[in-house]
């Protein structure tokens, strides 16, 4: 092997150098075909090590995109005690908890279109559940399009884009195949007393029919977790993570949950997490002073559920059982996330995946005399936003940030150009200085009540109509949180209110200049 060494040290190329470059060179020597052979192994051997060396360790990261509906930051992780939510707790403990998150408008369908478009809803013009992101925007590249255009295996089970059999609003440019949305056969409630109801629903001639043949918002049943809507998506989703390991692509992979959305039915078990002594009324249930009737509404999809009134006052009773039913959902959600993110572990794929967790908006269970979403407040505006990114410390980051900034933030963590038309920030930084601030305001919209949210650290003011006509509400959050005392009409505000108004005039200008649609 000395020689073969010493032989390829004194190797005199025939071809390709300059004759002056050689011309003191020592004797060249004969290569025997045993030596070439070795040579050209060992050479090849080298070079694929270099190779499979750096493509290891260049490999995209792959994103786990979980989506959950209506759920407010109400959760262990988020200070919570009372919840049980272990899942989302090891989540938050390996991650990034953003403490104040905001979803741009606070309805389902137009917050995922605002979110997996990267602009605000004004720019999508998707303001209700009927109106869909690419008929509004036929050109728009959504954020799992992205990755798809950039070689990703681009996958959606459950609920990502809003869609059910009435609204159909889907969108098949965004994934590699056609989305998943539920196992079969796909229901909700199970107790003969909940089918009982609607089969006398069924019975009622059918002008005395409602709208929505649905049973009461709420069920406990003895029934295992795989027959509910989310224990097959966790199922699903588990047999997909294992198929796109085999494959070996990276993947955009989303898996939405629909709970706790209504109707709160799920295994008896997680309602027994909540005995029924241990629930309370909400503390500031009733309407805040001097507020503006737009700040509220009726029941809104509440009321289309079985044996709750339609409009007017929830039964304490009944807003007892609903919370006790919100929250046990939280629980049957938190044990199908867990399913899937141990899977994750079992496969060794967490350690190059950025997990993200995000509700699509928040909820009322009861607050300032409200139910569901829609609303301004806090408690329906503000999200859950949980990201762990592999090889960043855990950390808990206090900037104001909106759903909206998801779409450049995951761009660039992957590695991916950051398209200039996204109307969100890069919250990349923030994973390695979470003390870093990258808004002093988050901003939301409320349609039906033409409501208009500015979200300071210290202020929150809502404005009703672009000329405030329909009313103004400030709150002092740091001495009020629970927003009880309207500030906006005390002369002793009216310079804040004043630099609201002008803020929220350049925020709605900024928005509207632009070339997107």
């Amino acid at each position: 092997m000395e020689d073969e060494c010493t032989a390829i040290c004194h190797y005199t190329p025939t071809v390709g150098w300059p004759t002056n470059v050689m011309q003191d060179a020592p004797p060249a020597c004969v290569f025997s075909d045993r030596m070439i052979n070795h040579f050209i192994r060992n050479t090849l051997l080298i070079s694929s090590f270099v190779f499979l060396h750096s493509a290891f360790a260049a490999k995209p990261p792959n994103v786990l995109f979980i989506a959950v509906d209506d759920l407010r930051p109400e959760i262990g992780c988020y200070g919570a005690a009372h919840m049980k939510t272990p899942h989302l707790d090891a989540l938050a403990a390996q991650g990034m908890v953003f403490e104040r998150a905001y979803c741009q408008v606070a309805v389902c369908n137009p917050s995922r279109a605002s979110l997996l478009s990267g602009t605000r809803p004004d720019t999508t013009g998707v303001l209700d559940n009927q109106h869909f992101m690419r008929p509004q925007m036929p050109d728009v590249i959504s954020l799992p399009q992205h990755f798809k255009n950039h070689g990703y295996t681009s996958l959606s089970l459950g609920k990502i884009f809003h869609h059910s059999e009435r609204e159909p609003g889907d969108d098949p440019q965004s994934w590699s195949e056609p989305a998943w949305y539920n196992g079969k056969p796909y229901r909700h409630w199970f107790t003969k007393e909940s089918l009982d109801y609607v089969a006398k629903l069924k019975a009622l001639p059918k002008d005395q029919q409602p709208k929505q043949l649905r049973a009461a918002p709420f069920e406990a049943a003895d029934e295992p977790d795989d027959v509910y809507p989310d224990g097959q998506t966790a199922v699903k989703a588990i047999e997909t993570l294992q198929r796109l390991k085999a494959e070996g692509k990276p993947f955009f992979l989303g898996v939405g949950f629909v709970k706790p959305h209504l109707p709160f039915t799920c295994p008896q078990k997680y309602w027994d997490m909540y005995p029924e002594g241990s629930i309370q009324l909400a503390s500031n249930a009733q309407r805040p002073d001097d507020a503006p009737e737009p700040a509220f509404h009726t029941n809104y999809e509440l009321g289309s559920y079985g044996t709750v009134p339609e409009s007017g006052k929830i039964p304490d009773a009944m807003a007892l059982k609903l919370i006790r039913g919100y929250r046990a959902c939280v629980s049957f959600m938190d044990a199908q996330m867990g399913r899937v993110l141990t899977e994750l572990d079992r496969l060794g794929l967490r350690e190059n995946t950025i997990v993200v967790l995000w509700g699509d908006h928040g909820y009322h269970l009861g607050e300032h005399d409200c139910w569901a979403k829609v609303s301004l407040r806090d408690e329906s505006s503000m999200v859950p936003l949980l990201v762990k990114v592999p090889g960043k410390k855990p950390a808990v980051c206090h900037s104001l940030v909106e759903l909206i900034d998801l779409y450049p933030t995951l761009s660039n963590l992957c590695g991916l150009e950051v398209p200039a038309r996204l109307q969100g920030r890069d919250l990349s930084t923030l994973f390695d200085d979470p003390t870093r601030s990258v808004r002093d305001a988050a901003f939301c919209v409320a349609p039906s009540s033409k409501g208009f949210l500015l979200r300071e650290d210290r202020w929150a003011y809502l404005q009703y109509a672009e000329d405030a006509s329909k009313g103004i509400e400030l709150f002092d959050m740091e001495a009020d949180p629970e927003q009880y005392t309207n500030l906006a009409t005390r002369p002793e505000h009216q310079a804040e209110v004043e630099r609201f108004q002008a803020k929220l005039a350049a925020k709605l200008a900024e928005i509207r200049t632009n070339d997107l649609k």
